[in-house]
């Protein structure tokens, strides 16, 4: 840590605060850097050092013209660690090193202790180094070109992983068919029953209450019910036996590779899968900090002569522009709301059926619970279900949120609704899978040739077609056979094939046709 004195004694004044509070963190280490240090931290992911790839090269170059023109500046920058690893840029002014370190003892809190960072490597800046020498030592061995293309490769695949896997129970062994996760088969996790509860899916499965389940469908009968059914998709050539959403372990597993590739592949998939929860918690990462920069700096340590700073520089850190949602704004709006509404006690059977408007205006029953809610908020949600349990019609009204739509006549936009509901389902169209498709593999010998079948789980948003056929390219140039993906355009069923990199379209039958073997068509 190489703070000046003037920035060590408000660090530790602010760490403090911080844990009076109720923050809990890992150890912080700060480092003061300059303008160049930091824009390569940021171009490497936070990262003091990576693998060797043009991409960050190219993520430098855009920082540095973005600094020199004054279009945009980095303020702060934390690495999800144990320790935690923060970067404050020398050229910052007192107020603004302030702010930072209140901020980033936030994020480091919501590291900590947020359910969907649980399984993080909190070895990951180790683990980065030893990614960066490993990837040195493959292109010494077999060619930078070779390795850097097949690096591209993996790089442009690397959302196709399943994000909650780390927290899915796996099936006892005993329960599994020949090719199933874990014994070097289909490839990965897949949604399987949560402790206690039976996926509903479950071959054989009947209906009953939850305090009925165990008796209506024993363990042991389900298993049994599993295995038969998974050792029937084996008899017909499936695999694997239920569609696999970590489509880079398939690929990993079943994929002719080299063993260098396997590596880099490898390598690849497990640092997406140590991003995958800061994609999934933006908005209420964000959220968490700014609630608590904007906390510690008003009740405890700004002094008179910076507020003037500390409000120009918050307003631009919460500032939102037309059609741009902003997720420290609606983050820590959020969080506000929350905490008003359980101290008002504004949740509940006798807030909901309180219809007179002066009457909930005035509701107010003095519990006091919010800064415990919103802690418990910060423990269990995502993104989407932050934004699915708590935006609500008030939050709408008080935030002047809207779906807007252009006319047709005029070719301008205009508000189309203020309905709560409808903000909501545009807001969880753009947070669902972090805005990325959701794809699955569901058949690795398609039609007995070795074709990899893919589906993607339509939900109301298309394919992007284009990065569609690129995405196949990628997927045969790792498969070395052809590829193909269902979805759906214009509400009819398409098939996108890729073959020796040629990409072809067909629309599908409609689902309830049927092929002469009984089976559905897919």
């Amino acid at each position: 840590m190489n703070l000046t004195r003037d920035l060590e004694r408000a660090r530790v004044e602010i760490e403090r605060h911080a844990r009076e509070f109720g923050l809990d963190f890992f150890p912080t280490i700060f480092e003061l850097v300059d303008h160049d240090e930091l824009n390569e931290v940021a171009a490497f992911g936070g990262f003091p050092t990576r693998y060797p790839h043009w991409r960050f090269g190219m993520e430098f170059d855009r920082l540095q013209k973005g600094y020199r023109y004054g279009l945009s500046k980095i303020y702060e920058l934390v690495i999800n660690n144990d320790p935690c690893y923060a970067y404050l840029m020398k050229s910052n002014s007192l107020v603004d090193q302030k702010l930072v370190m209140a901020h980033v003892y936030g994020h480091c809190d919501f590291f900590k202790n947020n359910v969907y960072f649980a399984h993080t490597d909190r070895r990951m800046v180790d683990r980065m180094a030893n990614h960066g020498t490993i990837l040195r030592k493959l292109m010494e061995r077999h060619g930078v070109g070779e390795v850097e293309t097949f690096l591209d490769r993996c790089l442009a695949l690397d959302n196709l992983i399943d994000p909650h896997a780390a927290a899915l129970r796996r099936e006892p062994a005993a329960s599994r068919g020949p090719r199933s996760a874990g014994e070097g088969g289909a490839g990965g996790p897949r949604a399987v029953e949560r402790e206690g509860e039976p996926a509903a899916s479950a071959p054989g499965r009947l209906p009953a209450k939850g305090y009925m389940d165990r008796y209506v469908n024993p363990g042991r009968f389900l298993d049994s019910q599993r295995k038969r059914e998974e050792e029937r998709l084996e008899r017909q050539g499936r695999f694997p036996a239920r569609p696999c959403r970590d489509v880079l372990k398939f690929l990993l597993d079943h994929a002719p590779l080299k063993r260098w590739q396997q590596e880099v592949l490898s390598l690849v998939r497990e640092e997406a899968y140590y991003f995958a929860p800061q994609a999934q918690t933006k908005i209420m990462n964000e959220g968490w900090a700014s609630y608590w920069h904007s906390t510690i700096m008003t009740r405890r340590v700004l002094r008179d002569s910076e507020v003037i700073d500390f409000a120009d520089h918050h307003a631009g850190t919460l500032a939102t522009s037309p059609g741009r949602l902003n997720p420290y704004k609606l983050g820590i709006e959020l969080y506000r709301s929350i905490e008003e509404r359980w101290d008002k006690g504004r949740h509940g059977r006798e807030w909901t059926e309180c219809e007179s408007l002066e009457e909930r205006r005035r509701f107010d029953r003095r519990l006091g619970e919010g800064r415990a809610k919103i802690f418990e908020v910060r423990r269990l949600h995502s993104d989407v279900t932050f934004v699915d349990t708590f935006l609500d019609q008030d939050f709408c009204d008080a935030q002047k949120m809207y779906v807007y739509r252009t006319d047709p006549r005029t070719g301008r936009p205009e508000i189309a609704s203020r309905d709560h509901r409808l903000v909501k389902e545009q807001l969880l169209f753009g947070l669902s899978n972090s805005g990325q498709p959701i794809v699955e593999v569901v058949d690795g010998n398609h039609d007995n040739r070795g074709e990899l079948r893919l589906a993607h789980r339509f939900e109301g948003l298309e394919l992007d077609l284009k990065f569609a056929g690129e995405t196949l390219r990628m997927v045969e140039a790792l498969w070395g056979r052809p590829v193909c993906i269902e979805s759906k355009v214009d509400g009819k069923g398409v098939l996108l094939r890729c073959a020796k990199g040629e990409v072809a379209t067909q629309e599908l039958a409609p689902s309830g046709a049927t092929d002469r073997d009984g089976s559905d068509g897919r």
